[in-house]
């Protein structure tokens, strides 16, 4: 009696061996434990180029590496046809340039809303309405620091820690962030555009 195996391929695998298995690319299960150990450990990939790259691989072609290896075994494929794997060379983790990354990403992202926002005001004349509301409800002309300055900074910034739903390394809810969502998006569309284009098809790779 045959066993079935059951693949699940994931959309974007990152590894870090040039020698990639199974395992590192998708989720296998089979109800005979032994021949889900032998299929998880099966190499499906060597990567030749020692250097940062992302290549696309046939879901097809792995099935059918899975049931050359043992004839009584019946492969189904779950999830994408095709996939991309993400090879990143091992090393020690650099962390002077990814907190100079981090830290010019925040410099970029805090003085451009900063100038986003003052441009803004300035458009459609913030000030110029907080005067002619002050004007109106007190009476008298406002000296540019009143209430209402106070309650629009108090409100603009709570108002963008409830968007990005952030308070610090704590989320507010278990919603994801718009930035999660945008990279997610981001990257799905980076796989799609590779699985599209071929792009991992050049040499680089050997079938198992």
């Amino acid at each position: 009696m045959r066993d079935t195996v059951y693949i699940q391929f994931k959309e974007l695998a990152e590894v870090t061996s040039r020698d990639v298995l199974l395992k590192d690319v998708a989720r296998v299960y089979c109800r005979n434990t032994a021949k889900q150990e032998k299929c998880s450990g099966l190499p499906v990939m060597h990567i030749q180029k020692a250097e940062k790259h992302r290549y696309v691989a046939n879901a097809l072609k792995i099935i059918a590496m899975v049931e050359a290896l043992d004839a009584d075994l019946d492969a189904r494929a779950l999830g994408p046809a095709d996939f991309v794997v993400a090879y990143e060379p091992p090393g020690p983790p650099k962390l002077l340039r990814q907190w100079a990354k981090t830290l010019f990403v925040c410099g970029i992202c805090f003085f451009g809303a900063a100038f986003a926002i003052m441009t803004f005001n300035n458009d459609v004349s913030v000030a110029d309405v907080f005067k002619e509301v002050h004007l109106l409800i007190m009476g008298s002309p406002s000296d540019g620091f009143s209430v209402l300055e106070v309650s629009y900074c108090l409100g603009l910034a709570l108002g963008i820690l409830v968007f990005f739903n952030h308070v610090a390394a704590k989320k507010l809810n278990t919603d994801p962030t718009p930035l999660e969502v945008e990279m997610r998006l981001y990257e799905d569309n980076i796989t799609k555009t590779l699985i599209a284009s071929g792009s991992g098809k050049e040499s680089g790779t050997d079938g198992g």
